[in-house]
């Protein structure tokens, strides 16, 4: 793959006349899929694909395209070359760019993460004994993934790592569901039996009749993928410097009133998991590590460079829409096996879903409880709980009623395989907060 993506820039790169500038990057995959229906084999194939996307600057303006790479280099170079040349003419026609980011040359980097992952070969031999006797519908992707992004002024940067993921849920025949997401890089088997294993037990549990909790305030113990699930609201009106600056921000309290959260939350962009790259589309290289809230406290912003020059802010190379990439939130001192005891009476939430701002600026999360929630009394697991509409603030349960943190951060990845498995996941542990609001 970056033997293809280097003969590309070579080529494309000398199309260009003087004054234009092209970015390149490049967006590849060697993936193996498999879909299972009833802890079956269902579907399973190996993809090798790749995307390369342009940027095109001439004249104060500013173009994009992208092409599907074949792995010809006649037939990438012709579309390539086309596309330059569209791209030409339409920056005769289109508006200037305020705030246009030029490329630089700073330097290039490379970025190997080797992994002792599954074999394509093994694959189907390890993951299915420790699903036999239920009901797992799921897709699991593996394999290696390639980023690239170079520029006609000669930088340089290229990344791939390996990783696994499966994203699954546990039926019943009553079509309650459990669901779990299993990710990683290295592969281990003992890891993997004990997460399905945890799965199963709490199907066990989704057998009892469902209860129904009225409105109201609730002590509430999130697992890490709900947490994980509001943690990732930061990224739409949320830590993003422009959202900030146009007032649609749910950080706006924390900027302008100094509001804060507990000072046990705490939560960084940490590229050193190496799960994703530390360049964005732009070729620009982010700090590997850029604490966000620490102890409750805001730190910093995302910043990218548009931003920096439209607002007159200092830029740390955020991507454009200034989303994090790879969050990762401190893990507290609440062991997983304390959890029920420390809860005492109330919800436990495994999953939440359909997430959206009630109140933007006000911080406020709508919601519904999904799969695996239950009502726990006495430290046991009572029952699961008819599902439930939620609407509360991040200030309340990652600030003023935020009373533990889980010992143990969970990689949750990003499973989206629309056009091409993602990259990026967010880490965090489990969270106990004294109150949280049903609403209906």
């Amino acid at each position: 793959m970056e033997y293809i993506f280097k003969e590309l820039c070579t080529g494309l790169f000398a199309e260009l006349k003087n004054d234009e500038l092209l970015t390149l990057s490049f967006c590849g995959e060697n993936s193996q899929f498999i879909r299972l229906n009833n802890a079956s084999i269902r579907q399973t194939g190996l993809v090798d694909d790749a995307m390369l996307g342009l940027k095109f600057i001439a004249n104060d303006r500013t173009c994009v395209s992208s092409i599907t790479v074949s792995s010809n280099y006649d037939v990438d170079m012709a579309r390539g070359a086309a596309e330059i040349k569209r791209m030409r003419s339409e920056t005769q026609e289109i508006l200037e760019d305020p705030f246009l980011v030029l490329p630089t040359n700073a330097g290039s980097s490379r970025e190997v993460k080797k992994a002792a992952g599954l074999g394509f070969d093994d694959a189907v031999d390890a993951l299915l004994p420790a699903m036999q006797g239920v009901d797992l519908v799921g897709i699991f992707a593996n394999g290696r993934m390639y980023r690239g992004n170079a520029n006609s002024l000669g930088q340089y940067h290229w990344f791939e790592t390996e990783s696994h993921c499966l994203d699954y849920s546990l039926v019943t025949p009553e079509h309650q569901m459990v669901k779990g997401t299993y990710a990683g890089t290295d592969w281990n088997q003992d890891a993997y039996e004990s997460y399905v294993d945890r799965s199963i037990k709490k199907l066990a549990l989704m057998d009892r009749k469902p209860v129904r909790v009225d409105p109201g305030m609730y002590r509430t113990w999130f697992d890490a993928a709900a947490v994980a699930d509001f943690v990732d609201m930061f990224s739409w009106n949320g830590i993003s410097e422009a959202s900030l600056q146009q007032g649609c921000s749910g950080f706006g309290k924390m900027r302008h009133n100094d509001q804060r959260l507990s000072p046990i939350f705490t939560i960084t962009e940490d590229f050193s998991s190496g799960l994703v790259p530390k360049f964005n589309s732009n070729g620009e290289i982010s700090p590997e590590s850029l604490p966000l809230i620490s102890n409750g406290e805001l730190t910093n912003t995302l910043v990218s460079s548009r931003t920096a020059a439209e607002y007159g802010a200092s830029t740390n190379y955020a991507e454009d829409g200034e989303e994090m990439r790879s969050p990762t939130m401190n893990p507290g001192d609440l062991a997983h096996d304390d959890v029920l005891k420390e809860l005492k009476t109330g919800l436990y939430l495994s999953n939440i879903h359909y997430l959206n701002w009630s109140d933007n600026p006000g911080g406020r999360i709508t919601g519904l409880t999904r799969y695996a929630c239950f009502w726990v009394e006495k430290g046991e697991i009572v029952a699961p709980i008819e599902t439930m509409r939620f609407d509360d603030t991040f200030y309340r349960f990652f600030g003023t009623e935020l009373e533990s943190v889980g010992a143990t951060a969970e990689i949750i990845p990003d499973v989206l395989t629309y056009g091409q498995r993602n990259l990026g996941a967010i880490t965090c542990p489990g969270i106990l907060t004294s109150e949280f609001q049903l609403t209906l």
